[in-house]
């Protein structure tokens, strides 16, 4: 027995100094746990203060570009405009960012997993027991696979695309569509949607076959590396064809241009901006069957064109649908006791409109303008004068601050955008391409349109809204929100370039070329045109002319005069606190619908709410000169009328051509002299 004992006593030593290093792997373990979880931290709050730098540049971004405005402004600089300055501050900015600092990570090492024939969105990775999340970022060619940007600053101030389109387009286009002059805009409506929808078809398609032929020579020359389909110079076309003439609008309200030429160009670019973006996922939903998917097949053509129609009608149909929720929403309760809690669900329901949307599978850019427009129309008419004034000094800051970022953002994509792919023939032939695009779009749209304008288009209208075909925030938008082909990475670099371009060299030379056109200025946008000489011949009974003339003015107007009048008489009523009661306008039978639909202040107030942007429709027989005794009316008739005859004789014309006058603006300019009262109609352009 002693002997196996003695045999086992050396054991005991040895089970101790086990237990021992047990007890100190653990605690080096818990030692090694604990650094790591602190190099984590140190991490994070790395990653923190690297987030709060890149804002910070953003913000002082805008900072210098506001006080460089007030400069300008203070100096009456006009060569270069706010959007310009924010892109050049961007690329200085994206210079210093991109050669100015130096890399903080080290190389990345690849895995092969050749097993896979897919990339995964998210993956789960086993290092030492621990799983680490990763996401896709995108495609890496062979070449490029060791030259990833390794400079984590450069990767915190790439955004994400789908940041514009959320955040930064909404009240961009919402701004577009709630402070639009529709009075001018509804007197060129017919020119404006020719413009818009016809015309941007037209150059899109243009540009896309241009640039077809463009790629077919890169092709020949050996300077294609890789595939860029016929699907793609379209995508390209409906991209580049969005036009952003900021520079020019801005530079015609500061020298009050032509009113009839700001509403053509304003109205083609809120519209232009939709349908160029349904265009492009028009394009993007067309698919061929068969083995070849970029071949022309005529049944994926008409499926692209129901779709282009399914979307715009559906996102119209949404946006105009919250903006009648919102207007009477606010007119059923009483929000406008309190104009903090009626502002904030006027911005909500706004902001809203373009991400419902774009979750149903339409377009919150269409959806959001329409919105604005209904919401201007309706809602606005419901609000407290807080919530007025609120409203719209609120968008109209937030549409400053988020253009502005967005071409301050353009000048750093420059050089930090790590995709980049220039191709001289590529951006040379985009040029030609757009070029003769918007010829194609503006020169054989307004000889067609003339034909049928009482007030032509001038040939100096025409050069200067050839001129002002600028690209901005919208084409960047595009381009920038799917950059993962070798297509697209051109397609992006070119449309950035001509963003440049055209901002630097075509908004720069804005006055210039108004002066050479001889495009009058200085008349107040608020203010219709003098009447006309043809007004003045009615004075001398040319009742032929004077009738033929309200035929055309007739003919032109009808359509508008049919809707307003349906909206005064009963869409106004319902939605707003303006109009006339319901139980007027209403059958009888409607009673008990029409007493609960209209606003007691309908009755309260029998002056109806007057629009500080009223619509604009012109009613026939509106010129009417008086004589003492005597009345010339525009037909050429005349008759004896005392001051309580005419005030009777306006009173008994129907109720919706009177509320048409006051309620849509259509008020007269009046001349008073030697006891004469003159009336004189303004000219509407179809």
């Amino acid at each position: 027995m002693a002997e196996p004992l003695r045999r086992r006593l050396p054991l005991l030593p040895l089970l101790l100094l086990a237990a021992g290093g047990l007890r100190a792997a653990e605690r080096s373990g818990a030692s090694s746990s604990a650094m790591e979880e602190l190099a984590t931290e140190k991490e994070a709050e790395e990653s923190h203060r690297q987030d709060s730098v890149s804002l910070l540049t953003f913000i002082l971004l805008l900072t210098l570009t506001i006080l460089t405005i007030w400069l300008f402004k203070h100096r009456r600089v006009r060569f270069l405009h706010e959007t310009g300055l924010a892109m050049i501050y961007g690329l200085i900015v994206g210079v210093i960012l991109r050669y100015g600092t130096p890399s903080t990570s080290g190389h990345d090492k690849p895995f092969s997993c050749s097993q896979e024939d897919r990339p995964f969105t998210t993956l789960l990775v086993n290092v030492s027991g621990k799983f680490f999340e990763y996401t896709l970022k995108g495609e890496i060619s062979p070449g490029k696979i060791h030259n990833v940007e390794q400079n984590d600053m450069l990767r915190k101030v790439t955004f994400d695309p789908e940041v514009f389109f959320n955040i930064l387009l909404p009240p961009i286009i919402f701004h577009a569509g709630y402070s639009l002059k529709k009075r001018h805009f509804f007197r060129n409506l017919g020119s404006i949607l020719a413009y818009a929808f016809l015309g941007t078809a037209v150059s899109c398609f243009i540009i896309g076959n241009l640039m077809y032929g463009v790629v077919k020579l890169m092709k020949l020359v050996g300077q294609l590396s890789d595939k860029f389909y016929y699907t793609d110079c379209l995508l390209f076309g409906a991209i580049i064809s969005a036009t952003d003439p900021v520079t020019v609008l801005a530079i015609f309200n500061e020298l009050h241009a032509d009113v009839d030429l700001y509403a053509l160009l304003f109205g083609e670019s809120v519209l232009n901006d939709a349908v160029a973006i349904v265009l492009s996922s028009s394009i993007v939903a067309y698919q061929p069957t068969g083995e070849n998917t970029h071949a022309f097949d005529a049944a994926a053509f008409f499926k692209s064109v129901g779709v282009f129609l399914g979307i715009f009608s559906g996102s119209f149909m949404m946006g105009a649908v919250t903006g009648v929720v919102t207007a009477l929403v606010t007119k059923f309760t009483k929000l406008h006791c309190f104009p903090l809690l009626e502002t904030a669900l006027f911005f909500l329901m706004s902001w809203s409109t373009f991400l419902l949307a774009e979750a149903c599978g339409f377009t919150g850019v269409v959806a959001v303008l329409f919105c604005g427009i209904t919401q201007a129309h309706y809602t606005y008419n419901n609000l407290s004068v807080e919530s007025r004034s609120r409203t719209k000094q609120l968008f109209e800051v937030l549409h400053f601050l988020a253009e502005n970022f967005i071409f301050s953002y353009m000048g750093l994509a420059l050089f930090t955008f790590q995709k980049h792919i220039f191709s001289p023939v590529f951006i040379i032939g985009a040029f030609v391409a757009i070029f003769l695009g918007r010829a194609a779009h503006i020169y054989p749209l307004s000889f067609l349109l003339n034909l049928g304008r009482r007030h032509k288009i001038s040939w100096s209208f025409q050069h200067m809204m050839m001129f002002s075909g600028l690209r901005g925030a919208m084409a960047f938008a595009l381009a920038i929100r799917d950059t993962a082909t070798y297509s697209h990475q051109m397609m992006f670099s070119t449309t950035l370039l001509i963003v440049f371009f055209t901002v630097w060299i075509v908004g720069g030379g804005t006055t210039p070329m108004l002066s050479w056109l001889n495009i009058r200025v200085g008349v107040d946008p608020d203010q219709d045109p003098p009447p006309t000489n043809d007004s003045f011949q009615v004075l001398q009974g040319d009742g032929q002319d004077s009738a033929r003339r309200n035929r055309t003015k007739q003919e032109s107007a009808w359509l508008f005069r049919l809707w307003y009048s349906f909206d005064h008489n009963y869409l106004k009523p319902i939605l707003t606190h303006s109009g006339p009661p319901l139980t007027t306008t209403l059958p009888s039978w409607c009673g008990l619908i029409a007493r609960c639909l209209t606003s007691p202040q309908v009755y309260d107030n029998q002056e109806q709410l007057r629009e500080e942007d009223s619509d604009f429709i012109l009613n026939d027989g509106d010129l009417t000169v008086t004589y003492g005794d005597t009345t010339i009316t525009a037909n050429g008739s005349s008759g004896p009328h005392t001051a309580t005859t005419n005030l009777d004789s306006r009173r008994t014309k129907s109720s919706s051509e009177e509320a048409l006058e006051r309620d849509l603006g259509a008020a007269d300019h009046e001349v008073t002299s030697r006891g004469t009262r003159l009336v004189f109609p303004l000219e509407y352009n179809a």
